[in-house]
């Protein structure tokens, strides 16, 4: 059995050592711009800088891809050094605060749908409808939410429905200021399962399409010795009907 040649304490574990900053670069960049920040002159510092930006392009490839690519690659120079390197970068360096900054929190709508299958865009396009003065448009309009209300129940509950139930709930949700006619036609819409995957079907098609089954000298019926064959055992049929007399 092994025996350690020193204390468990002087063992260099990841859980004793100083957090990534930016993992990507691994440890090794970040022990490199530690020694470039304790550097005396801002010459050898520069120096030193310049090799690591070279080192850092070179392990993150995908980056070049991204526009201002040594933009970047400076400003995660800073980063990692904790804002505390002190070179001549040809950029200005980024702000603390700007990269802490919490993005603002999102609104979640609190508004209440009367018909869910339907949506809040419908609600919205009605509201559009109501404020056009129009004639005309506003009723083009209205026949061309009522196509998208009748799409709209038919996926959520994949089932037909009848243009009469859906004026009906135009008119309720509008709280009757959109209305058609009765006798309007609305857009016939089905709704359509998936076709099945027939595997089997599709290999039986490719193996009659295969070219190497057309080229088989066994199953071609351009093969002379195969209708020389056949044509063989249809004399020989012939003769034993008629009790193997020969004319």
């Amino acid at each position: 059995m092994a025996t350690l040649t020193k204390p468990v304490s002087e063992f260099d574990y990841n859980s004793t050592r100083n957090k990534l900053i930016l993992s990507e670069y691994g440890r090794n960049v970040q022990n490199m711009v530690k020694y470039i920040v304790e550097l005396p002159t801002i010459e050898e510092r520069n120096r030193y800088a310049q090799v690591v930006i070279d080192l850092m392009g070179f392990l993150n490839p995908h980056l070049r891809d991204v526009a201002d690519f040594k933009h970047k690659l400076w400003d995660h120079l800073q980063i990692i050094s904790n804002y505390q390197i002190n070179v001549d970068a040809p950029y200005p360096p980024p702000e603390p605060e700007v990269l802490a900054a919490k993005p603002a929190p999102l609104k979640y709508p609190n508004q209440r749908i009367k018909y869910k299958h339907y949506g809040k865009t419908i609600e919205l396009m009605m509201e559009k409808a109501k404020s056009i003065d129009e004639p005309a448009r506003k009723q083009h309009m209205v026949q061309a939410i009522a196509n998208f209300m009748k799409m709209a129940y038919v996926q959520w509950n994949k089932d037909s429905v009848t243009d009469e139930s859906i004026i009906s709930d135009l008119k309720a949700m509008s709280n009757g200021e959109l209305t058609l006619e009765e006798n309007v036609n609305l857009n016939r819409v089905e709704y359509r399962t998936p076709p099945p995957n027939n595997n089997n079907r599709g290999r039986t098609n490719n193996q009659n399409n295969n070219p190497r089954n057309n080229n088989n000298p066994r199953t071609n019926n351009n093969n002379p010795r195969s209708n020389n064959q056949s044509n063989s055992n249809n004399n020989n049929n012939r003769n034993r009907n008629m009790g193997g007399k020969k004319y």
